[in-house]
């Protein structure tokens, strides 16, 4: 019987996972502009975690989690997001202890959702985050965007919107909250179980539905900036501030809320404008989470913002602009053997090419040479060395530089000496 991979995960098999570590290399270096450090959270983590860090009231945690209960009768979760693992982290070891304040973080690992599989969206999907805890300057909420800005911009995506929105204090949601209340009631009969069940504990959700979304009175819904407090204004008029100075364009959309109940002031996403993209436009999502440190049971720490990105929406956009990934990926020596006693010799040399930093290859079929001579070609090798009866004798073999058909005898050694020098003459020559 053949056991096929579960629904909603996917192989990322050769000739693709170069594409992501491209990627991958490409966050880091862009991490380490920023001067964001790499953390490292585990998979999964007590249920509590999300139910009091993401919301009892989001979907992820009414209808998204993977729970379990393992051996000793401890409800787990793997990891549906990263924000509540990294804010459990930073108080548990005592980040805000740390002289350099805010404390800045990035993440790169799976996480698990249980929805509907569609293009870009999987059950278990790979992520990147960045979080910036420990201060409430806006100016960190306009570099947090400008870092999510720059890693589409390196990576190749040229359509790409940046959607802001202002959630406000504590005192302006429950104004807000009190205003939607009092407008979906009288008709939240029309409306899905879930908004029915969000109406008292979160109405904000109920304007992040999709089953709802094309009802008039989504449209007519009080707008959150008409609640803002002098406060909230001020601090949204900040980080517009930043922006315009970061050169960011950007686009106010009042109806922007997120789905996660630790949002508050600054929230925004990044979308795919390329053609065929999807109906899904989002890249990545994030915003200001004052009060989780709090919530999660530390001490009262000026606030923390952040973003996530799906690494596979990024390479979907990529694809949907025509963009194409380079990639580092090559093969300096295809080794050819001829007989027990060369593949000897075979097997000796192709491990002390790679002892010296240049990749090679060699036959493991014990194929006929024009057969090896192809699995070269197939493999892109730079260069071949065939070794016969007559290299062992002599200790010379010739090194072909096979774009050209060039060759040179050489000793094995003055090759792995020599062989920088060598491959970027060749270069050259071709050019």
């Amino acid at each position: 019987m053949i056991i096929n991979i579960p629904r909603g995960t996917k192989d990322i098999l050769p000739g693709e996972t170069e594409k992501w570590h491209a990627i991958e290399e490409l966050i880091r270096d862009t991490c380490r502009l920023f001067q964001y450090k790499e953390i490292r959270t585990p998979i999964f983590e007590h249920t509590e975690l999300f139910t009091r860090g993401v919301g009892d009231t989001t979907d992820i945690v009414q209808k998204e989690m993977y729970t379990f209960t393992d051996r000793g009768d401890r409800s787990l979760t793997l990891r549906p997001e990263g924000t509540a693992s990294v804010v459990r982290s930073y108080v548990e070891n005592k980040l805000f202890g740390l002289p350099n304040q805010p404390v800045k973080l990035y993440y790169m690992g799976p996480m698990f959702r249980y929805e509907r599989q569609q293009a870009g969206r999987f059950r278990q999907f790979f992520q990147f985050g960045v979080e910036a805890i420990g201060s409430n300057d806006p100016s960190i909420d306009a570099e947090i965007i400008a870092l999510a800005m720059n890693v589409y911009k390196k990576a190749g995506l040229k359509k790409i919107k940046l959607v802001i929105n202002s959630l406000g204090d504590t005192e302006s949601r429950i104004a807000h909250r009190n205003a939607l209340i009092d407008h979906f009631s009288p008709a939240i009969s029309q409306f899905c179980s879930d908004c029915q069940n969000r109406l008292l504990k979160n109405p904000l959700r109920i304007l992040d539905c999709k089953v709802d979304r094309e009802n008039e009175l989504m449209a007519k819904a009080p707008k959150l900036p008409d609640f803002l407090n002098a406060e909230s204004a001020a601090y949204f008029k900040k980080v517009k501030h930043y922006l315009d100075i970061l050169n960011i364009k950007y686009e106010v959309d009042p109806n922007l809320v997120r789905g996660l109940d630790y949002y508050n002031h600054t929230a925004f996403e990044i979308m795919s404008e390329g053609k065929g993209f999807g109906a899904i436009s989002t890249l990545a999502g994030g915003g200001r989470y004052n009060g989780l440190v709090e919530d999660l049971g530390g001490p009262e720490v000026p606030g923390g913002i952040g973003f996530a990105m799906s690494i596979e929406r990024l390479l979907l956009a990529l694809e949907a602009e025509g963009e194409i990934i380079e990639t580092t990926d090559s093969l300096d020596v295809y080794v050819v053997a001829m007989g027990e006693a060369a593949k000897d010799k075979a097997v000796s040399f192709v491990s002390l090419l790679r002892q010296n930093n240049i990749t090679a290859e060699m036959d493991f079929l014990d194929r006929k040479v024009k057969a090896q001579m192809k699995s070269a070609d197939r493999l892109n090798a730079k260069f071949s060395v065939v070794i016969g009866d007559n290299e062992l004798e002599s200790g010379i073999v010739s090194l072909k530089y096979l774009a050209n058909g060039k060759q040179q005898d050489l000793t094995f050694e003055k090759i792995i000496e020599d062989f920088t020098e060598i491959a970027s003459r060749a270069m050259e020559e071709l050019a």
